[in-house]
Formats: structure tokens, C-alpha cells, sequence
């Protein structure tokens, strides 16, 4: 069948949506631009799902991004309550061609990704959380953000692999991979999917498992946006209690202390349970370093992160490093501090971490804050280093997911993280990112590091990042699947990494 066939009948099929609503929209009317379709919109979803427009506080909720930069003004928002009503929704955007956008946690930092001027989607009301202790399974909501399931699931002493910050929306977070404080001891976030319920371009509702559909459950396991909408997904659970660990800040005169023992780590750890992030953070004419250690346990085993908490300033700060509960632990670090900014997120995917790359990402934490200084007064630069374990990709086999597309070498991603408030620096704070991140992989490269073949991690890439480092050989079966369940590429009417 040919593409303009199916494209056909993918009209008709919402013809019935369009004649449903007639009375509603005085006949004889056909939508002409967003503001229509979000009367058909409107007309066509249930009770259980609403509407908004500009100057209600929902829709200025909908609408709000971590940063500033990747909100637009929608023509409307819409918060569908069922995935019956999504079908509806994206029926009626794609058989008028609307420019629509579909938010979960609004944390990607990508323009457009997530945001649209036409029909903004925000999930919030998708927010159902059951837990099968016969299974060991949680099946959550995609408009959820992971402190809301933390919270539900530490009362049954369970916990799903997720975010490490807090605020992050379960949707995008799923779909791009997914690193957790546990990802060491079970694996990513995408290792331990069991179900989507997935609402597809033509609006059928579907359970895709590994049985139903391995090649769409293959795919959705780090292809984002591009086969539909993800309404649901059904996780494993692992036991949780108590855990370790916090956030400690410290001056940059402790940093030979905290480069010798994030090395240590690196080179030496084998404790599946243990976790450790270090940053770097330069704003307001100052740079300090970030140290999270994590434990999955109520104390870590003697000497583990004796390098760390044998660091004078993190003496003083014990109180920081306590037995908590998890979602605690994750709320601990300030990721919020710069909600409301402009910001861009983007990576750097190392294989070693060597003293002299140590050194590097410093540098560049505070060679570009004091470039950009004087021009961005109020910029924040920040750059982290994300330590995993070296067999933190085996706990799934090679071909389990579309991302990582590769599973037999060990990497690590880096997040590097630029904050500001004028629209009018947003191309220069671009390319200075591109600028920095070639210089630590070229540095890595030099160094014998193979990370030219090494894929970016799709959830930190800034946008200006091709597919290709991201999903390399994944991209000819990602092609191949999206070809089949959007032949009309409606989806691409939606921002996000297009294939």
C-alpha cells in the first residue's frame, strides 16, 4: 500500500471525530490553523481531560519548562486524561498537520523539544501509580515526576531505577535511556521497562511488550517520541530501606583531594551498591565543587569513600552524608537552583578518566565562566563527571535496547550544564558549548580514548548534536520501525531527536 493511500485513510479515520464535533462548532467548519484544532481538541476528549488557553494558571503550567528557553506561548494545552482521549488528540493534530509538543516533567533544555507554539500535550493528569508485589512491578503514569513515585513506592520498601535530580518527569527521562543512583547495581533505567501502553500515530492503543512487538519495544527503549505517545509504563522494582549519602559542596583548594579519590573510584571500585557524582560549579565569581555519594544501604563498607569523607571540608559538612530515605537522597542536591533560567544541557561520552582529563573539565568550568563573565554577567557554568562502574551495561545484553546502541565497551557520560537569562546570548552560549565539548573529546581522543565510536548520551546532547553520535548503528532499525507505525511521520510534527 502505498504512503499517500495509508495517509488517506488515516483521514477518513477522522472524519467521525470531525462530524462528532459539527453541532459543536456550527457546521459547515473546517479547521483552518491550531486555534480551530484546539476547538476540535476540545470538543472531542472527555470529561477527564481539559482544555486551557492563555491567561488560565493551568495553561501557563503546562507551558513552563525548567528553562525559560524551552518554553513557548502554545495556541492552547491540553491534559488528557485517558489514553482514549491521547488517541483522540493525536488523530486530530495529524490529520491537520498541527505542530503540537508533548511534555512530561518539561526538564529537556532542547528548544522545541518538548514545547510548541501550536498544541502544547502536557501528561500531568496521566499521573496512576499501582504496584504488583506478586510480579515485582510498578506501573506509573508518564505525566508523573519521579519524586511523586519515589514517595508512593518507599511505603511498599520498593524502588524503580530513575532520576538522580529531583523534578524530572518520568516520560522523557524513560525514553532517552536513563541513568539512576542504582543504575550499578541493576542497570539503566530502560533495562528494567517490562511494558509501554502506547497510543500510536493512527490513535490505536497499544501494550507493547518484548513478546507483543520486539522490534517497537526495542525501539522505545531510547527512541524518545518518534512511534507515538507513551501514556503508561510497567517497571521492575527492586527493594529498597534506608540509604547513604548526600551533597557536600567544597572550595576548589580541596581540589587535589577530590581529583585523587573520584580517580580512586574510578580505577578501583567494584561495589555494585555505591554511586558518586562530582562537579563543577562556577557562578558569581566563584567555583566550587560538588561531591555526591551514594550508598544503597544504611552505611557504606569501611574505606569506600574514605577518599572523600577523609577531605577536611567534608569532615566539617558529615551532617550532609546521613542515612535518609531515597527520594531524600535525591532531593538533597540543589538541581532546582537554577529552575526559571535559560539553559542548555550537553554531554561529553568518555571511556577513562585520567588525571590530566580531571584537570580539563576544570578548566573549562572556569576558563569559559570567566570568558563569558564580562558579556553574561549572570551566567552559570557547570560540568560534571559521572564515574559508573565498568560493567554498569551488562545487566541487559547488546541488542535490548536502541539506546546505548553499543554495549561492549565501557563509558561514562558527562553533563555539562550552561545557565543564563538574556534570549540574546543563546547563540554565543551555543557555541561555546560545541566549542567545549570538542575540546574534551579531542583531549580524550588524544589521550587513546575511542570515544569518536562512542555514543552521546541523548537525554544530556544539546541539540545542535547530530543522531548519529547519539544512536549509530541503532539508526537503520529505528528507521525501519518508525517507518512502519508512522509512514505519515506525524510525530515529527512534535520536536525531539527525529530519525
Amino acid at each position: 500500500m502505498s504512503r499517500s493511500v495509508t495517509f488517506a485513510a488515516l483521514i477518513l479515520s477522522c472524519l467521525s471525530a470531525l462530524t462528532a464535533v459539527a453541532e459543536a462548532v456550527s457546521w459547515p467548519w473546517y479547521p483552518t490553523g491550531p486555534g480551530d484544532v484546539c476547538k476540535l481538541i476540545a470538543a472531542s476528549v472527555s470529561s477527564a481531560s481539559e482544555v486551557y488557553y492563555p491567561n488560565a494558571t493551568s495553561y501557563d503550567f503546562d507551558n513552563y519548562h525548567f528553562a525559560s528557553s524551552s518554553s513557548q506561548l502554545s495556541e492552547c494545552s491540553v491534559e488528557p486524561g485517558t489514553a482514549e482521549d491521547v488517541a483522540a488528540i493525536i488523530k486530530i493534530v495529524g490529520a491537520t498537520r498541527t505542530p503540537f509538543a508533548i511534555k512530561s516533567g518539561g526538564h529537556n533544555t532542547n528548544p522545541n523539544f518538548s514545547s510548541t507554539t501550536g498544541v502544547q500535550i502536557a501528561l500531568t493528569r496521566l499521573n496512576n501509580i499501582s504496584i504488583d508485589p506478586t510480579a515485582q512491578t510498578a506501573t506509573i503514569g508518564a505525566g508523573l515526576i519521579y519524586d511523586e513515585v519515589y514517595a508512593a513506592l518507599e511505603e511498599h520498601d520498593v524502588m524503580i531505577l530513575g532520576s538522580r535530580a529531583t523534578g524530572i518527569g518520568v516520560g522523557g527521562f524513560i525514553l532517552g535511556g536513563g541513568y539512576s543512583f542504582l543504575s550499578n547495581e541493576y542497570g539503566l533505567t530502560v533495562d528494567t521497562v517490562r511494558a509501554f501502553e502506547l497510543v500510536l500515530p493512527n490513535g490505536t492503543i497499544s501494550a507493547v511488550t518484548d513478546t507483543s512487538d520486539p522490534d517497537l519495544f526495542w525501539a522505545l527503549k531510547g527512541g524518545h517520541n518518534n512511534f507515538g505517545i507513551v501514556t503508561q509504563f510497567t517497571m521492575d522494582t527492586f527493594p529498597i530501606g534506608q540509604v547513604w549519602g548526600g551533597s557536600v559542596m567544597l572550595p576548589t583548594t580541596d581540589y587535589d583531594a577530590v581529583k585523587n579519590a573520584t580517580l580512586h573510584f574510578w580505577n578501583n571500585a567494584a561495589d555494585p551498591k555505591a554511586d558518586v557524582m562530582v562537579g563543577f560549579t562556577a557562578a558569581q565569581n566563584q567555583t566550587l565543587i560538588e561531591v555526591d555519594l551514594f550508598y544503597d544501604g544504611p552505611a557504606p563498607p569501611e574505606g569506600l569513600f574514605d577518599g572523600f569523607m577523609d577531605i577536611p571540608d567534608a569532615a566539617q559538612n558529615m551532617s550532609a552524608m546521613t542515612v535518609r530515605s531515597y527520594l531524600s537522597m535525591v532531593q538533597s542536591a540543589g538541581t532546582n537552583a537554577t529552575a526559571g533560567m535559560r539553559g542548555y544541557f550537553d554531554t561529553v561520552s568518555i571511556t577513562d578518566l585520567s588525571s590530566s582529563f580531571f584537570d580539563a573539565v576544570l578548566n573549562e568550568t572556569t576558563y569559559w565562566y570567566r570568558t563569558l563573565a564580562s558579556e553574561v554577567p549572570d551566567v552559570v557554568v557547570h560540568y560534571d563527571v559521572e564515574p559508573f562502574l565498568q560493567n554498569v551495561y551488562s545487566h541487559a545484553s547488546a541488542d535490548s535496547s536502541a539506546w546505548p546502541p553499543r554495549r561492549d565497551q565501557h563509558f561514562t557520560p558527562m553533563l555539562i550544564y550552561y545557565g543564563w537569562t538574556s534570549p540574546n546570548n543563546d547563540e554565543l552560549i551555543n557555541q561555546v558549548m560545541q566549542q567545549s565539548s570538542r575540546t574534551l573529546t579531542e583531549l580524550a581522543i588524544g589521550e587513546g580514548q575511542d570515544v569518536s565510536n562512542t555514543p552521546l548520551y541523548n537525554n544530556y546532547a544539546l541539540y545542535s548534536n547530530p543522531v548519529e553520535s547519539m544512536y549509530g548503528d541503532s539508526l537503520g532499525r529505528l528507521r525501519q520501525v518508525r517507518a512502519r507505525y508512522d509512514p505519515w511521520r506525524i510525530m515529527d510534527l512534535a520536536g525531539g531527536w527525529k530519525f
